[in-house]
């Protein structure tokens, strides 16, 4: 049921039942005269996940939903009008990308060229959110920029899509007043946490790296399952770790929706993780969050955050397919998962 105060938006249209609640557009991938290789981000990763999905006919053309853009009137849900202005400086966007030669180019090539794919990749995030409660699970192939929130944008991350998408539901979907975000990427999700930090309708778990970017003492008083793991933490105890604390979240609340930032960074040789996770690690990973979830009958929407080698693309597409093997998610013709 839609709240009278909402703004209209494109980005809760309905969807076809013959779609899978799968979120995509080649708009996300980025680019820009081999700019975009100055970043050690793999910035068209996304487009490889459906490429490797396609091969593996667990999806065509027509059966997944393509992204929309975020307007500035639903990226307004959360960011100020000061902020959103503050993009349109390509020094700015330099910073926050952490591609510097960016400074260099005439704003509108920036906002083409890089912030489009962003908006559209959170456009791509808040469509999932809806589909996720109408579906039982989504995942957005691209998302999870979890350094940017409502006034500051850092570690490319330029818009604050998995605070947008949790705000969506709460004010447009009926029933759902409880979120738990799992933040599964290496670095700490400071920028949802400081959109949140003062909301007791958001849980937060975080396991990251505790050595590296952002370390934002102030944003880690939101978080109400802190894991902080050493440098090159590996399988077994990351593995135990994960399932002991995301039983433990979802036993302590029980929200109406789980966001699970799938960052692939902890992935062993990332240069910026600092752990030494396996592939196998990776889509074991996802399959118990994934597990915990559907068990529980808990909707949940996943984002791939970050993931910085060449090699994530794969892993990405094989963890979803394991999750279709493993009957986690479903097929065209069963939007509901039976367990």
């Amino acid at each position: 049921m839609m709240c009278n105060r909402s703004h209209g938006t494109q980005l809760y249209l309905e969807v076809p039942s013959s779609c899978l609640p799968i979120v995509y557009s080649p708009v996300y991938n980025i680019t820009f005269m081999g700019l975009e290789k100055l970043h050690p981000f793999d910035s068209g990763k996304w487009g490889k996940v459906i490429h490797f999905l396609k091969e593996e006919k667990l999806i065509s053309d027509g059966s997944i939903v393509e992204a929309r853009e975020a307007t500035e009137e639903d990226l307004l849900v959360v960011h100020t009008k000061r902020y959103l202005n503050r993009l349109k400086w390509s020094l700015v966007v330099a910073t926050i990308t952490e591609i510097p030669p960016l400074l260099c180019l005439p704003n509108f090539l920036v906002q083409r060229r890089v912030l489009r794919p962003l908006r559209t990749q959170t456009g791509g995030t808040i469509m999932a959110g809806k589909l996720a409660v109408d579906r039982g699970w989504a995942i957005n192939v691209g998302g999870g920029f979890h350094h940017c929130s409502s006034d500051k944008g850092g570690g490319f991350c330029a818009y604050a899509d998995i605070t947008l998408a949790i705000k969506f539901l709460f004010e447009r979907v009926e029933g759902i007043s409880r979120a738990t975000i799992i933040d599964l990427d290496a670095h700490q999700g400071n920028g949802h946490e400081r959109d949140f930090l003062d909301d007791r309708r958001v849980f937060i778990m975080d396991v990251y790296n505790r050595y590296i970017y952002p370390g934002d003492g102030y944003a880690k008083r939101a978080i109400k399952r802190k894991v902080e793991l050493d440098w090159g933490t590996e399988d077994d105890e990351y593995l135990q770790k994960v399932e002991l604390h995301s039983e433990g979240a979802l036993n302590e609340v029980r929200p109406d929706i789980i966001v699970y930032n799938a960052g692939t960074d902890i992935l062993d040789g990332d240069p910026l993780g600092g752990l030494a996770i396996s592939p196998q690690g990776i889509i074991k990973r996802d399959e118990i969050v994934f597990r915990a979830a559907r068990r529980r009958g808990i909707p949940i929407l996943m984002v791939t955050s970050g993931g910085y080698q060449k090699k994530t693309a794969r892993i990405i597409a094989d963890s979803i397919i394991n999750l279709r093997r493993q009957g986690l998610i479903g097929g065209n013709e069963d939007g509901e998962v039976k367990n």
